[in-house]
């Protein structure tokens, strides 16, 4: 009885309790009539945004399609289609509503795609919503007749077919690359294989080259049917350990035609750009653009039975003199199907120090290389450009970042256009720092590589540039540019061995004097308009202003070369 009497007192307070809530302004759930249909659902497609590209090595990629739907009544179906064709369909929702949703579509070819929404409401309502995007190759060929590109940045595909060599032994890389992060590097009965179809009457080869002198001779880059040497070609070296001759044979069908090149000195440890070509009557070896020595051809390259090249060794056609696995670091492996002049060569070697190459037309996209880029907060684009269709448009706590592999050296240099926006009086524009691990929250080591930003007010702004030699700093003060004019001007700077120069629209406006090179030690990130995450302790933060056509550099370019990149 005593427990039957306490349960009643306790529902009893239950009761007063909630009413008491419902006294105190908590309303009980009712139910709401939905009322008359406004219309059909909203639909909005969060990604891919419109004009989306993917860029990556792989033929067939993936894509997140994110999305929302809402409705003033209740969604009844969802419909997810891919270039038209349906992938996925939702008709269960936790909210009826408001319908957040992801799907994965895993078959994106190269190509144009369209990505289409469709929400039908209760009433048969329907709405559908479209954007563009697309895949693009990983590499598209920068130089004319180019038919096989292969940078050797910690792979062995050819990007211009997305063909991988077979590899025969253990070839691996070098990190001290001459463009990229790495190079082909041989190794005792190693080499690389790769399909090669005929490349008509006149073909080239170009490729960057450190000469070693062990073993005494190795084959380069062979194209054989069998051992008669009467079809296809062989690229070798012949010499001792202080000098190697770099020598080419080519078969005709009836005979071979002999090209005796020259020598190259071993001992500078240095890289050297290596062209050969063939046309119907002649072949020219060229060293660092130079013709070195030509052979004369009795009738056209004959290609009978030729199915493969091997790269790094004499291989199965051209052992019997034991041309066998080379030991040099190779990188940048073009083939063209044209013989080029010295002038497309030259082009070549000019472009081949630029390692780094950003026009922000639609997209953040690093075209000198399949870079990572990382986009943080929300940058836009301008809408506008100094040269071709778009710039990047700088906004609050947003920039870009990637790694810096690849991109340091012990000479460098940047040049872009930027037209600047004031506000905020100083910002970061370019920054490869080392993190500041003894300052957290307000980093700024400026003993290890390299920040180039801006200060000033609303009328005008100082391009500054810092550099860091290890144990030290070493500044240049810049020039002032007119934050008033809202119009592009073309920014450089370079860094030596011992001095660094900022350049506007072409001039030289500074110098600063460096008492050691620049030391990249830790310096593992790049971060584009704004000092974060690195080099935050002075407010030198996200840059606002439009930045375009950014190129990052090998070497120390000449007032001619800055005038050049700005003419181009």
């Amino acid at each position: 009885m005593k427990k039957l009497k306490l349960t009643y007192i306790g529902f009893l307070a239950c009761f007063v309790f909630l009413a008491g809530c419902e006294r105190d302004g908590i309303d009980p759930i009712t139910e709401v009539a939905p009322g008359e249909d406004q219309g059909g659902p909203e639909v909005t497609i969060n990604n891919p945004r419109e004009g989306t590209t993917i860029n990556v090595l792989e033929e067939v990629s993936t894509i997140d399609i994110e999305f929302g739907v809402t409705d003033d009544i209740e969604v009844e179906q969802i419909e997810v289609l891919v270039d038209g064709n349906v992938i996925a369909t939702f008709t269960e929702f936790t909210d009826y509503r408001i319908v957040e949703e992801e799907v994965t579509f895993e078959n994106v070819t190269t190509g144009e795609h369209t990505v289409t929404v469709r929400a039908t409401d209760l009433e048969g309502n329907q709405t559908s919503e479209t954007v563009n995007f697309s895949k693009e190759p990983p590499y598209s060929p920068i130089f004319a007749n180019e038919v096989l590109y292969m940078p050797f940045d910690g792979s062995f595909m050819d990007l211009v077919t997305l063909t991988t060599p077979e590899e025969v032994g253990d070839p691996g890389f070098s990190e001290d690359a001459f463009l990229g992060s790495g190079a082909y590097l041989g190794a005792p009965d190693s080499y690389l294989t790769i399909p090669l179809e005929p490349l008509g009457n006149e073909f080239s080869a170009s490729f960057w080259y450190n000469v070693s002198g062990e073993p005494g001779r190795a084959g380069i880059l062979v194209a054989g049917a069998d051992e008669n040497r009467t079809q296809g070609f062989r690229l070798f070296r012949e010499g001792d350990t202080d000098s190697q001759t770099i020598k080419l044979n080519v078969g005709t069908g009836a005979g071979e035609s002999w090209n005796d090149g020259g020598a190259i000195d071993v001992n500078p440890d240095e890289w050297v750009h290596i062209t050969f070509t063939v046309s119907a009557d002649e072949t020219v070896i060229y060293v660092n653009g130079m013709p070195l020595n030509t052979g004369t051809m009795a009738s056209p390259i004959d290609w009978t039975g030729v199915e493969e090249l091997t790269i790094g060794a004499g291989g199965e056609t051209f052992s019997y003199w034991d041309h066998l696995s080379d030991s040099s670091p190779m990188d940048e492996l073009r083939l063209f199907d044209a013989a080029l002049t010295q002038e497309d060569i030259q082009n070549m070697i000019n472009a081949s120090s630029q390692t780094l190459y950003m026009p922000f037309d639609g997209d953040y996209r690093d075209l000198a290389s399949n870079r990572d880029v990382t986009v943080v907060g929300s940058p836009d684009f301008a809408g506008e450009s100094a040269e071709g269709s778009d710039a990047y448009a700088g906004a609050e706590g947003s920039y870009l970042t990637m790694p810096s592999e690849g991109l340091l050296s012990e000479e460098f240099s940047a040049t872009f256009w930027y037209n600047v926006n004031p506000d905020p009086d100083r910002a970061a524009i370019i920054t490869i720092s080392a993190e500041d691990s003894n300052n957290p929250d307000a980093q700024n080591d400026r003993t290890k590589g390299l920040r180039l930003f801006r200060e000033g007010n609303a009328d005008e702004q100082t391009i500054k540039l810092n550099v860091g030699t290890g144990s030290s700093d070493s500044w240049n003060d810049g020039g002032t540019i007119d934050a008033t004019s809202n119009e592009w001007v073309h920014i450089a700077f370079t860094i030596s061995a011992t001095e660094t120069i900022i350049y506007i629209d072409g001039e030289p406006v500074n110098t600063g004097t460096l008492s050691a090179p620049i030391d990249w030690t830790g310096a593992d990130m790049v971060s584009i308009m704004s000092g974060a995450p690195r080099f935050t302790e002075w407010g030198h933060l996200a840059d606002q202003s439009y930045i375009d056509e950014l190129k990052f550099y090998n070497k120390t370019l000449s007032t001619e070369d800055v005038e050049a990149a700005m003419a181009e």
